[in-house]
């Protein structure tokens, strides 16, 4: 359809006498690019008050720095670094830029390419827990989600003796490690992801087009015109698509269901791993209890978000447990404990001042996929349970 609808409008362009250049430059020109730009940010104000989002000052100003770290990201991926042909990774989501329950686990790194061309990932191993790459087609803004293309981790890969490797990145299969990209790619995603943060490094790499140009090209209307175009429409679309999701995870509150595998997937997710996204709420004297007995599988992890699906400050705060720092019990389960007050619990979430929000529980290359098992008690309740059992 978008196809169709392209053709359909040079056609139309082609009958004025003018080209898509054209319209750019007028657009530029006119100052209508950025004015739209400013338009639809304004615009993406709405997922502050879609549904059952909360109007407090202190989730409502969450939300709005939300937004600036969104146009923030925007900017810099499609305005700043948007050059196919000269692709640069860069951290998209980070610890100053949360989107859709980013994973505190995850180092992430983001690159804009093209099915035109072909690539070079050269790079170093390290110690990292997990590496993998993964190319995808589409963005928030233009989509509403992502299309997998091509998936290549770390277990597949041919590694050199000093950790080196290099990936070739195509339509067809070529090298010794390959990552294969259609015509419609558009991003290439890297997730490296933490068992142990404190003992483990990243892989360094960097990437380049194998028969792109030699030097990029001067500016044009038409980059930043599509770039700040994009960008908006990044910032508008993500956040209503999460604030979306918000709503329908808080429809099963102080639960973890299972989602929707091919929900999680078109939206960017890992198919590897079973997501049990939801909602939480938790007043002040009050604790949600999760109890599970983690099954075989490569990595599991949960974590604690705001109502935007903004993991909370990881920094600072103990806002996740994962497969190696968890306490475990003797029978191996675990029970995780989310509270405003840490009182000896072996597993305990901080809320960080929030008393409602969003909740991810994460099991991955998991053998089976048990549904952690939530209740929501009295805080002194609980310590009188916890007093009865030493």
């Amino acid at each position: 359809m978008l196809s169709i609808f392209k053709k359909w409008n040079q056609f139309l362009l082609r009958l004025k006498g003018k080209t898509e250049d054209d319209i750019h430059s007028e657009r530029i020109v006119s100052g209508k690019a950025w004015e739209e730009f400013c338009d639809t940010l304004k615009a993406a104000g709405a997922s502050m008050l879609y549904a059952n989002a909360p109007t407090d000052a202190f989730n409502q100003a969450e939300g709005y720095r939300y937004l600036s770290r969104l146009t923030r990201a925007g900017l810099e991926a499609f305005v700043e670094y948007a050059d196919p042909e000269f692709p640069e990774l860069r951290r998209m989501v980070h610890e100053t830029v949360k989107l859709g329950a980013d994973n505190p686990d995850n180092y992430y790194q983001n690159a804009q390419i093209t099915g035109k061309y072909e690539y070079k990932i050269t790079g170093f191993r390290n110690t990292i827990f997990y590496l993998g790459f993964f190319t995808q087609s589409g963005s928030y803004g233009s989509t509403g989600g992502l299309a997998p293309c091509g998936a290549l981790e770390a277990e597949d890969m041919v590694f050199e003796a000093d950790g080196s490797f290099e990936i070739i990145l195509s339509k067809e299969r070529k090298g010794k490690n390959w990552l294969r990209i259609e015509d419609a790619t558009s991003l290439l995603i890297v997730r490296q992801t933490y068992l142990d943060r404190a003992n483990e490094h990243i892989a360094e790499m960097k990437i380049v087009s194998i028969d792109g140009p030699l030097q990029p090209k001067p500016i044009s209307a038409a980059m930043i015109d599509n770039g700040l175009n994009t960008a908006g429409t990044f910032v508008a679309g993500a956040s209503m698509l999460f604030s979306k999701w918000a709503n329908d995870f808080s429809k099963h509150s102080n639960r973890l269901p299972q989602m929707d595998p091919a929900k999680s997937t078109a939206a960017g997710g890992d198919k590897n791993i079973a997501y049990y996204h939801s909602y939480w709420k938790v007043e002040k004297d009050e604790a949600l209890v999760i109890d599970v007995v983690p099954p075989a599988c490569r990595h599991w992890n949960f974590q604690l978000n705001n109502h935007w699906m903004e993991s909370l400050d990881y920094r600072y705060f103990t806002i996740h447990v994962n497969k190696h720092s968890a306490k475990y019990k003797n029978d191996g389960a675990v029970q995780v404990v989310i509270a405003h007050q840490n009182l000896g619990f072996d597993n305990w979430i901080d809320p960080t001042g929030h008393t409602r929000g969003t909740m991810l529980w994460r099991w991955w290359h998991a053998s089976v996929f048990p549904e952690p098992q939530c209740r929501l008690v009295k805080l002194h309740d609980l310590m009188d349970e916890k007093t009865s059992t030493l």
